[in-house]
């Protein structure tokens, strides 16, 4: 487990749901990966890197909501500037992407 936060601590982390709108092949990218364009609706699109190929077929993220924390700070990842962080559930070395239940706007904050 890891370190006790306060609740001040969480509300630091802005999550939202966003509609991922593109998927491309990300060959540059250590591990196998994709780069993702998200829909975060009046938040705007935001781009990312994920190590979800071995579960996920970029048809099956196209149109795919997630969560995600849209307020982390951007990381390079070789040519690429990741602006948001998906949120999953790791099983060993396959991530299990986060989504609502029901489909929600974009930019819906998660609480």
């Amino acid at each position: 487990m890891s370190a006790t936060i306060t609740f001040e601590d969480f509300s630091k982390i802005d999550l939202r749901v966003g509609t991922i709108i593109e998927v491309k092949a990300f060959p540059k990218a250590h591990k196998p990966a994709y780069q993702l364009s998200i829909d975060f609706g009046d938040l705007g699109v935001k781009k990312t890197s994920a190590q979800i190929t071995t579960l996920y077929s970029k048809e099956d993220l196209l149109g795919k909501q997630i969560v995600a924390n849209i307020n982390f700070a951007e990381k390079q990842i070789a040519n690429f500037m990741s602006q948001c962080l998906i949120v999953g559930a790791v099983d060993s070395d396959k991530v299990i992407l986060l989504s609502p239940e029901d489909k929600v706007p974009n930019g819906t904050a998660v609480r």
